[in-house]
């Protein structure tokens, strides 16, 4: 919520200020990429507000689920760049990469929770101690024994 905070306070002071410095290609840049982090970041807002009313017991999980259901992400962040992007303000480009890294987050807790990640075979037996140990050498390299 803090970030959404701090990108509105942003695009309504000193972002309006900054695209008002913009060369053309760059303002339309700014205008498209401000609506979409706020739509992005209006659309993760609902969803973590449904699941804090789970948590906190106000509504049951299969209410949140049918209300999530309603909660459409829009597409997934596109790479960024292209002509004018690298012109955007600097403090425009971080909410942009903070909104999108929140994105990915939220996007793989709403598919845990709809159990649609997909599932790891086992490697080499049942020892789930062992998978997990095995996924964590393979992520982060050679661990001690």
């Amino acid at each position: 919520m803090a970030l959404i905070e701090d990108v509105a306070a942003y695009l309504d002071g000193d972002g309006r200020g900054e695209s008002r410095q913009l060369p053309r290609e760059a303002s339309f840049v700014y205008a498209t990429e401000s609506m979409r982090l706020t739509t992005r970041l209006m659309q993760l807002a609902s969803w973590l507000l449904l699941q804090r009313a789970v948590n906190e017991g106000e509504l049951t999980a299969e209410s949140a689920r049918s209300e999530k259901e309603k909660v459409r992400f829009s597409a997934t962040p596109s790479e960024r760049g292209g002509p004018g992007f690298e012109q955007l303000p600097t403090r425009l480009r971080d909410y942009i990469a903070k909104g999108d890294r929140l994105f990915d987050r939220v996007v793989q807790f709403d598919k845990l929770e709809r159990g649609l990640l997909p599932q790891m075979p086992p490697e080499g037996g049942a020892n789930g101690v062992a998978d997990q140990l095995a996924r964590l050498k393979a992520a982060f390299g050679r661990l001690r024994d």
